[in-house]
């Protein structure tokens, strides 16, 4: 197609297609309009031609259809009724190949003329689908079947009416054929590219969504817990869980409040960032969760999911370890780090909180017995309740106990762990 037919369907593109359509939509549109190009310029030569040679009656029908499509075209254009002009183009594709064919004679002497009508149930096909395209294609056998009939009873035995010789009527025949495939073949190349521009356009929308999705997946799971998360996604509705034990952690960073004055606002939030990082990645190691972080104190669980079976021995390893390596964590200024720790084991209730922010947090007596261990206990103490001391007293060295009063509380008994035991520390170095 040439370079001013290419811009003139351009131009009228531009005019017809809206911003609101569809992509679906604007392929249908665009593929009609450069349906109607092909049409016509197929009516213009098939004017000239029988124009030339002397076939006056039946150079009058592609002009007539020349009229008519493009008056169609400027109603469209002025009203932008889209099904009135796919209506009217897919009649002309059907009715015009078929009176042309009548105005010559038979079918041979026509040379397969009413193929052309063939356009008008594919041309369905491909902007409204195959169900669309049934009764169109109905009514091209009905006529089909009308223009044999004629044929039949009314050109049989009088061969002398065709005014055309043999040789005419064949190249005619491979006009028609080769022009109707052309045309058929160029709408199929044109549909078939534009496909493939709306599937690639897809195909990178989709990569973009699922690039967002992985990061709003991250996000949440960064938020909740993974299998609160997998929950969230399947029911939105209020999830709260009653646990019949947890054991819950919680430390606070010594002295933080002086460092806080002392430092820059950017300086402290770096240095709570690098620490809390690492915090997150012990719970990662020992398979606990982060539940989470209040100004300078962090808080983290284990008990919440069925595998969790040695929750809280994971919860004493990662206290030891924070304990030990807190130091190496120093400020800008050379200083290390101390923190203080409070561990409590017991029923609690869980759930997630907030419709636009979520958070998901711990409530019952061990989250309050651990917080408040966390505020006793010295910087580089571990303190935890009876329920943990129990459980853990063969592999941990303690000390005490210690009875605590604290106000609004009723006495609380607490032992300090000190280390892991040396045999147990030796069985499990072999093990690893």
């Amino acid at each position: 197609m040439s370079n001013p037919v290419s811009r003139l369907l351009s131009s009228i593109s531009g005019r017809v297609i809206t911003p609101s359509d569809t992509d679906e939509q604007k392929l249908q549109k665009t593929l009609l309009i450069f349906a109607c190009g092909l049409m016509g310029f197929a009516a213009m030569l098939w004017l000239v031609i029988y124009h030339a040679m002397g076939i006056k009656y039946s150079a009058t029908v592609p002009l007539i259809y020349l009229a008519v499509s493009a008056t169609t075209l400027g109603i469209y254009l002025w009203n932008l009724n889209f099904e009135f002009f796919r209506f009217a183009q897919t009649s002309l594709y059907l009715f015009v190949p078929f009176i042309m064919q009548w105005s010559i004679g038979s079918y041979v002497t026509s040379s397969g003329v009413m193929l052309w009508a063939l356009l008008a149930p594919i041309g369905v096909m491909v902007f409204q689908g195959p169900k669309e395209s049934v009764p169109w294609f109905f009514a091209y056998l009905v006529m089909t079947a009308v223009s044999g009939f004629f044929d039949y009873y009314l050109a049989y035995g009088n061969e002398k009416t065709t005014g055309m010789p043999l040789q005419t009527i064949a190249v005619f025949f491979v006009l028609n054929f080769a022009a109707m495939s052309t045309i058929v073949y160029l709408l199929v190349v044109y549909f078939v590219r534009q496909k493939d521009r709306l599937k690639e356009a897809l195909d990178r929308q989709h990569s973009l969504l699922q690039v967002e999705q992985e990061r709003s997946e991250r996000l949440l799971l960064n938020v909740l817990p993974g299998h609160i998360a997998e929950r969230l996604k399947r029911d939105p509705s209020v999830i709260a869980d009653g646990l019949a034990d947890c054991t819950v952690m919680f430390a606070d960073l010594t002295d933080f409040t002086r460092l806080s004055e002392e430092l820059p606002p950017r300086d402290m939030v770096a240095l709570l960032n690098e620490v809390f990082s690492w915090f997150d990645g012990l719970a990662e190691q020992y398979q606990l969760e982060k539940i989470k972080t209040i100004g300078d104190a962090y808080m983290v669980a284990g008990g919440l999911l069925d595998h969790d079976a040695k929750y809280t021995e994971a919860i004493v390893n990662m206290a030891l370890d924070v304990r030990d390596r807190i130091s190496e964590r120093k400020t800008r200024t050379g200083e290390s780090l101390g923190i203080h720790i409070g561990i409590g084991s017991g029923p609690v209730v869980a759930g997630v909180i907030g419709v636009k922010k979520f958070i998901y947090d711990l409530w019952g007596n061990a989250v309050n017995v651990a917080s408040r261990l966390q505020t006793e206990a010295t910087s580089g103490g571990i303190l935890v309740d009876v329920t943990t001391y129990r459980r853990l007293r063969g592999l941990y060295q303690f000390e005490g106990p210690e009875p605590l009063n604290i106000k609004g509380e009723r006495q609380i008994t607490a032992y300090r762990l000190i280390a892991k035991l040396p045999q147990v520390a030796e069985a499990q170095a072999e093990v690893a």
